[in-house]
Order: C-alpha cells, then sequence, then structure tokens
C-alpha cells in the first residue's frame, strides 16, 4: 500500500471514495502502525534526562564549589588566626592545608567514594545526603 492509492483510484475514474472504504483503509493502517510499533525497539532518546539523579555537569560543579569552599574557608580562618594571636604566617598555613583536606573530603564524600561504618560503601546516590 503506497500513498498513491487514492490518487490512482481518482484518475481510473472510479468515482469518490464511500466512508467505508476510508473506514477500512484507516483499520488497515491502524494495524499495520501496532505491527510496526511491536517489532520496533524501545530507544530511550539522547537528549531524555535520566531522572535518577543529578546530571554530569552539575555534579562537576558541586564538586568543584565544594574543594574552593574548603580552601577559602580555611585561608579565612587561617589569616583571622594570625590577626589575633600574631602567629604570622604560621595560622594561615595550617588552616589552608586543613582546607584543602577539607576540600577533598567534601569531594570524596559527594562523589559518594567514601565507605561507610564496618567498611562497606553507602547506599547513597552521589549528592544524597547520608541517613
Amino acid at each position: 500500500m503506497t500513498g498513491d492509492d487514492a490518487r490512482r483510484e481518482r484518475e481510473a475514474g472510479s468515482g469518490p471514495t464511500s466512508d467505508h472504504d476510508l473506514s477500512e483503509r484507516l483499520k488497515r493502517l491502524e494495524t499495520q502502525l501496532d505491527r510496526k510499533r511491536e517489532t520496533a525497539p524501545a530507544r530511550k532518546g539522547a537528549f531524555e534526562p535520566s531522572g535518577s539523579g543529578p546530571s554530569g555537569v552539575g555534579l562537576a560543579f558541586r564538586m568543584s564549589a565544594e574543594f574552593v569552599a574548603g580552601i577559602i574557608a580555611g585561608g579565612i580562618l587561617g589569616w583571622v588566626f594570625d590577626r589575633l594571636l600574631g602567629t604570622s604566617p604560621w595560622g594561615l598555613i595550617v588552616f589552608l592545608m586543613l582546607g584543602f583536606c577539607a576540600g577533598i573530603y567534601n569531594v570524596m564524600r559527594v562523589s559518594g567514594s567514601l565507605s561507610g561504618p564496618a567498611g562497606t560503601k553507602t547506599q547513597n546516590e552521589p549528592g544524597e545526603p547520608r541517613a
């Protein structure tokens, strides 16, 4: 069955098609479409979101923000510590290192690579809070 069937019938002089003929053609078309849908593999579109968690870009931005925030917080605390106690530059150095370690810890926590109690990995998705 091609799309030219109706045009050929009109050219042959068979006259206007009846409602019964149109409904029969519609039923045949529906059955053909149903058969095609059953045999076609179910594909997931490339642009559909997974729905199981945050996107990769969002997770990357969160990880980088956690890392940078740890270093900045450590630097500010070290600077304040040095100003109050006059221990310059040792407070800044120590707290920058602590901020770096805290940033690494936060990145590992967000990525889900830290193990839970008793050495087992947590069942949380990356980005979910721990129970």
